[in-house]
């Protein structure tokens, strides 16, 4: 019988291997003139790339971020066995439309903003098990078909209150392979992993998004620490996916009263909501959206982990399971939160 690879409650471990063999990143003109604008492949000049929708430029974005990982991993699309993407619109348009020009299976995944990191394990989960060779995981998002859903179109110029956030114009991907990359190439491992459990704080208000996520990344990450007997400085960073300046203040807080060290905390946990834009860009409390994890780690925390900058990294992506409806029937807004863990070997 195979030995078990689930430890603790809600964790598991890769052992026979799930390497990082390629990356590619796509972002919109904002985000390509926040801090980060050095670290993405492809920086939009117009948000509509091209097209004659923002759906259809978000799908463009996802299919060259795609595109590009497989690239750079040395490989052709016909060499992946299984796509894995999801985004926030309905029906997973974005994704479902860059499958349909892809012609690689393709298994649609929706965890709102988490879905970055849920696809990288569900993606580790396949290599590890023997059941893909080149996993190609993804996810995308856009300012304008997030407005558009979820709240008023932007041509209504609508006001935004301080607390909302910045839904990222940006797409990420991974491939992850069996096989690591050739000579010369760091070798980075997904080598554990976390699936959250929903976490409802019993916000209402869809402008708080990172006080409604928040519970879940403490939730996963305190789970995970105790499943892996690990501490929170074993690693060099641990990263949530999209709190914001709010969400992130109140992850720390709350993890400082789970126990753990103060100085620690503050000095390991980021989160890529807050480091792709700057304050003066105004995003009011950063950055959110599937694109916002995705195009953070696919390009500038995989790049310092190439470079040696960072050897062990915990990816926690964070999403709020609202939908379009939900608030009108008086919903709260309940939070999940996945976390994969990466080494350099």
């Amino acid at each position: 019988m195979m030995a078990l690879k689930k430890i603790g409650s809600q964790s598991m471990l890769f052992p026979s291997g799930a390497w990082i063999r390629g990356r590619g990143t796509v972002v919109g003109k904002k985000e390509g003139s926040g801090p980060l604008g050095s670290c993405f492949d492809i920086v939009l000049q117009d948000d509509m790339y091209g097209e004659k929708s923002w759906e259809k430029a978000e799908s463009k974005m996802l299919k060259d971020a795609m595109m590009k990982a497989v690239q750079r991993a040395g490989l052709e699309k016909e060499n992946i066995d299984v796509m894995l993407s999801g985004d926030l619109l309905n029906q997973l348009m974005s994704s479902s439309f860059m499958a349909r020009d892809m012609h690689i299976p393709f298994l649609g995944l929706y965890g709102a903003c988490s879905t970055m990191t849920e696809s990288l394990v569900l993606g580790s989960i396949l290599i590890d098990g023997g059941f893909a060779e080149n996993v190609l995981a993804g996810a995308s998002s856009h300012f304008c078909t997030a407005e558009r859903q979820f709240r008023l179109p932007v041509e209504h110029g609508n006001q935004r209150p301080p607390s909302a956030q910045w839904t990222a114009t940006a797409a990420g991907a991974v491939v992850i392979s069996g096989q690591p990359p050739g000579p010369g190439i760091p070798r980075i491992r997904a080598e554990a992993a976390t699936i959250g459990r929903v976490i409802d704080a019993g916000i209402k208000d869809a402008n708080q998004m990172g006080a409604a996520m928040a519970p879940a990344a403490v939730d996963t990450l305190l789970n995970h620490l105790q499943d892996t007997g690990r501490g929170i400085d074993y690693y060099d960073l641990v990263v949530s996916g999209d709190l914001g300046f709010i969400g992130r203040e109140i992850v720390m807080d709350l993890l400082v009263d789970a126990g753990l060290p103060s100085a620690k905390v503050r000095e390991r946990y980021d989160d890529c909501g807050t480091m792709l834009y700057t304050k003066d860009q105004d995003v009011h409390s950063g950055g959110s959206g599937c694109g916002c994890s995705a195009s953070v780690f696919a390009g500038h925390l995989l790049q310092r982990m190439e470079q040696g900058e960072l050897k062990k990294v915990l990816l926690m992506s964070t999403g709020a399971m609202l939908s379009v409806i939900s608030p009108l029937q008086g919903e709260s807004i309940p939070g999940i939160a996945h976390a994969i863990s990466l080494e350099v070997e």
